[in-house]
């Protein structure tokens, strides 16, 4: 444990930027580590690319077929065979579900990395911690990622989110946006207290930087009321003000809102637009529908109400935007029909932070491309539901 402790003190006394070099000192001096390499997701969650920091280097591996993704995946530790008689280690950098990389260590000896394999994965997710408040002071960790180069409507986008999967006693959610370097409008976001978890699923309006700035303020506008305590049709009517104040109704995006109670499984929903969601519960795929209500700022002082919903323990929520169920196929088969269904069903085995991009797989298949013309976006969450005892949110 005092190896433990040092390893902790080493990154959390580390310069933003050398987390990655404190990571390598300290483990070549208290577990004789030969290697040690951080590789952090792209935005595609295709790759897993190097941290490098000169003389060291080395070449991006795949997200899902390497040793290194296999652990990515599974977000379980992945030790493999190395030259000379070591072993090379993969350890899951993931920060409260949210799933950033892999640190992978090679140690001379396969028994005792063994013996300190739950050690080690302790001292990844402090990196994992490490490497989220760094990216406050740095864009090491952030250029790092980067298979392409983001268009600016991108980058705008990405840094609105609050990352790409999360996780609690009662729930998991994973999203995943489309084209992942040059996305426009579509957006999630979410906030979990002791009490309640509230989502937002949005689907854009227009394309570039005005689809940008637009969801940049419907969502700044929902979460400022949030933050004010107002109740979740109280938010929806503050962010139509704001939205409309700007734009005079030429421009509109829409939103889906849940404020869940964690205790119980129910939730408050306001449908403000085209974002959709599907339910599987039991082995059956089902579209769940809400009172359609207008889009944020199409009509000055529009009125929302919210609705009842509930959620029982192993449901799986799918929220889609327009630019994943208004995809046809080359045969004029509707994707957000039985494509979507398939998709779900196929997927239903995947843990929610990887559900997103298994659908976005599929879409490339009725679209005859890699990558979608418009926005994309899915979100999962699984419920999970709180137990007896169940007190503390899961880190």
């Amino acid at each position: 444990m005092n190896r433990y402790v040092t390893a902790e003190r080493a990154l959390r006394t580390a310069a933003p930027h050398a987390l990655l070099e404190a990571a390598r000192r300290v483990l070549a001096q208290e577990y004789a580590a030969r290697s040690v390499e951080l590789f952090l997701a792209d935005y595609g969650l295709t790759v897993l690319r190097p941290v490098s920091v000169p003389p060291h280097t080395t070449e991006p591996v795949s997200a899902h077929s390497s040793p290194a993704g296999r652990a990515f995946g599974a977000q379980e530790p992945f030790v493999e065979g190395a030259p000379e008689g070591c072993v090379r280690v993969h350890l899951p950098v993931t920060v409260r579900g949210d799933r950033l990389g892999v640190l992978s260590v090679t140690l001379p000896d396969g028994e005792g990395a063994r013996r300190d394999l739950e050690e080690l994965a302790d001292i990844a997710v402090v990196l994992a911690h490490e490497v989220v408040v760094a990216e406050r002071d740095t864009d090491v960790y952030l250029r790092a990622r980067r298979k392409d180069r983001l268009t600016l409507a991108a980058e705008m986008q990405w840094q609105l989110l609050p990352g790409r999967s999360c996780s609690g006693l009662e729930y998991e959610l994973g999203a995943q946006l489309e084209p992942a370097y040059a996305i426009h409008g579509d957006n999630f976001d979410w906030s979990a207290t002791a009490e309640r978890l509230m989502l937002y699923v949005t689907s854009g309006m227009g394309e570039g930087i005005e689809a940008s700035l637009l969801t940049n303020l419907a969502i700044n506008a929902l979460r400022n009321a949030r933050r004010a305590g107002v109740a979740i049709d109280d938010q929806a009517a503050l962010a139509d003000q704001a939205v409309y104040a700007h734009y005079r109704g030429r421009c509109h995006p829409s939103v889906l809102m849940l404020d869940f109670e964690l205790a119980t499984g129910r939730a408050k929903v306001v449908d403000a637009g085209s974002p959709r969601l599907l339910r599987l519960r039991e082995g059956v795929v089902e579209r769940v529908t809400f009172e359609a209500q207008l889009p944020l700022g199409m009509f000055e002082e529009t009125d929302y109400r919210a609705q009842d919903f509930a959620v029982e323990p192993g449901d799986r929520l799918v929220f889609v935007s327009d630019g994943v169920h208004a995809v046809t196929s080359p045969q004029g088969e509707a994707y957000g029909d039985a494509a979507l269904v398939r998709a779900i069903m196929s997927s239903r085995l995947l843990p929610a932070a990887e559900v997103p991009r298994a659908i976005l797989r599929e879409l490339s298949g009725p679209r005859g491309r890699s990558v979608p013309k418009g926005d994309a976006l899915v979100v999962c969450l699984d419920w999970r539901g709180r137990r007896p005892g169940d007190h503390e949110p899961r880190l």
